[in-house]
């Protein structure tokens, strides 16, 4: 039996940084190649085999054929160790890998990157947009943009890829739009190196027939350096570098009631940063003149060109403790304008609510004019009420007991009445009436959970059940989802455990039918009549 000696070669000797090279290894070893020491500086893919079976003179070779896809991972010569085959070794061989050539759009290149940095002056801890555009003109079976991390920053992908088709210099492009996030962490030059592509064409049939088209593609964008600012002496604190900030009320009552709880809704419109970077929006201190309760924020975070965006929102649920004039103070943010170069305050004014009394709240005592002491009335007052006093005592006692009788024959025919209608009258009582006569239906219900606030879904839930709080109403509720459903409102609100949109969508599933309330339970009647009606 003759025997093939084991030997290993490339498709070619050199290639740009990001294109892939192809190392075959021909075997008569019934083992697999050990890649293990490629992999310190290459990425391997599109691993194959093949065996044949030959004759000749007589005698049988068997033979395999192994093929191995390397992506350099760095530049310069590299070498390709020695590899174990069963018992057999190949030899070394190296590979020159050049830096992937730098085509623009003026380049009528099948392949190029551009990249856009929307400030190359930031201040350390600043949000700067990084957006990668990746230019192709051939249809693609694979490919990976890379853009690395550079050092003194963090950098985070942003969305999803966005996909366009362009005209650029007489020919057609397809278009893949990448968005990061960079934070530089220090101050100084950070070097920015370009983002890096490397794919696979679709190429035709004659292309791949011939050899002509191996069908890799590979691209590279410029690298840019960006000079970090410090943070400014006189910046405020916690350090907030924006390019801009706007603070408004979308819902600013002026009125409100003592124990019931009033709700202000603030909205803030930050550019330049995200969610994480932003502080926690202050809460209102007033005191012991009211209770100021503040949901979770809700945020939503966008891209408005190559800059981030963040909307916040956030609900303060006020409940005055006394009558009166009650003043809100308005929230206030230091921040540092960054295309200004100088410290800013946003601001919010103040509330002025007119507070009522309540049905829940605590009434102020009323006014009691002090009886005039006996010494500044004259005696001769005194003396005129004495004596009218004893004219009237001869008539005045059998007045006195005939108008008892009357009045309590009167009250008993009124409670034997009243007795006699009291199931109706239960009945008729509307049970969706407030404490104010105020009726409320389940498309007001329906209305509050879609469009309301939560405070306003639980004055009606409150209204009605007929009771004055939330403890109350699930009380009365019979359905364990609807509870549930209250309670993980009140965790969401209060105790920021869940997501608040979430159990308000959970409020609306549940009472899509109305509320469902325990069975009325009657008193059981006595044997005996009460003596006297209630």
């Amino acid at each position: 039996m003759a025997h093939a000696q084991t030997r290993a070669w490339l498709d070619r000797d050199s290639v740009n940084q990001g294109e892939t090279v192809t190392l075959n290894i021909e075997t008569d070893q019934s083992a697999a190649p050990d890649y293990t020491p490629l992999r310190a500086d290459f990425a391997l893919s599109n691993q194959s085999s093949n065996r044949q079976m030959q004759m000749r003179n007589g005698a049988v070779s068997n033979t395999s054929l192994f093929a191995v896809a390397l992506s350099p991972q760095r530049t310069g010569t590299l070498v390709i160790p020695a590899l174990r085959v069963g018992n057999a070794q190949t030899a070394p061989m190296q590979l020159v890998v050049a830096q992937a050539p730098i085509a623009s759009r003026d380049s009528n290149a099948l392949a190029f990157i551009e990249t856009e940095v929307d400030v190359t002056q930031p201040y350390v801890q600043q949000s700067v947009g990084v957006v990668v555009r990746l230019f192709f003109a051939t249809q693609l079976a694979s490919g990976e943009l890379v853009l690395d991390t550079p050092a003194g920053a963090s950098l985070q992908r942003v969305g999803d890829d966005r996909t366009s088709t362009r005209e650029v210099g007489g020919r057609r492009y397809n278009v893949v739009e990448r968005r990061f996030l960079l934070v530089p962490e220090r101050s100084g030059p950070l070097q920015v190196k370009g983002a890096r592509f490397s794919g696979q064409g679709v190429g035709g049939f004659f292309d791949d027939f011939f050899g002509r088209d191996s069908g890799q593609l590979s691209a590279r964008g410029p690298d840019q350096t960006l000079n970090v600012l410090a943070t400014p002496a006189n910046a405020p604190q916690p350090w907030l570098p924006l390019k801009g900030l706007q603070l408004r009320y979308t819902a600013a009552p002026k009125q409100g009631r003592t124990g019931e709880a009033t709700t202000i809704v603030v909205e803030v419109t930050a550019n330049g940063v995200t969610k994480a970077q932003f502080p926690e929006l202050p809460v209102p201190s007033l005191g012991d003149s009211a209770q100021v309760f503040a949901e979770p924020p809700q945020y939503d975070e966008t891209f408005n060109g190559g800059s981030p965006q963040l909307k916040l929102t956030r609900r303060y649920s006020v409940v005055p403790q006394q009558a009166g004039t009650l003043t809100v103070p308005g929230i206030a943010m230091d921040w540092w304008d960054v295309q200004a170069g100088q410290a800013r305050t946003a601001t919010l004014p103040d509330l002025q609510l007119e507070v009522t009394q309540g049905a829940g709240g605590i009434a102020a005592p009323p006014l009691v004019q002090p009886a005039p002491a006996a010494s500044a009335v004259p005696d001769e007052a005194l003396t005129v009420a004495g004596s009218a006093t004893s004219a009237m005592r001869p008539w005045l006692w059998p007045a006195l007991a005939a108008g008892f009788a009357l009045l309590w024959l009167v009250t008993l025919i009124w409670g034997l009445s009243r007795r006699s209608v009291a199931a109706e009258g239960e009945r008729d009582v509307p049970r969706n009436a407030d404490a104010h006569g105020a009726r409320y239906s389940l498309a007001d219900l329906r209305r509050a959970l879609d469009t309301g606030g939560l405070d306003e879904v639980v004055h009606i839930l409150a209204a009605m059940a007929g009771v004055e709080n939330l403890d109350a109403v699930m009380a009365k509720l019979d359905d364990e989802s609807q509870r549930q459903a209250l309670e993980r409102m009140q965790r969401a609100r209060w105790a920021g455990e869940g997501d608040v949109a979430a159990a308000r969508a959970r409020l609306r599933e549940v009472f899509r039918q109305g509320p469902q309330w325990r069975g009325r339970v009657m008193a059981e009647k006595p044997v005996l009549d009460p003596l006297y009606p209630r």
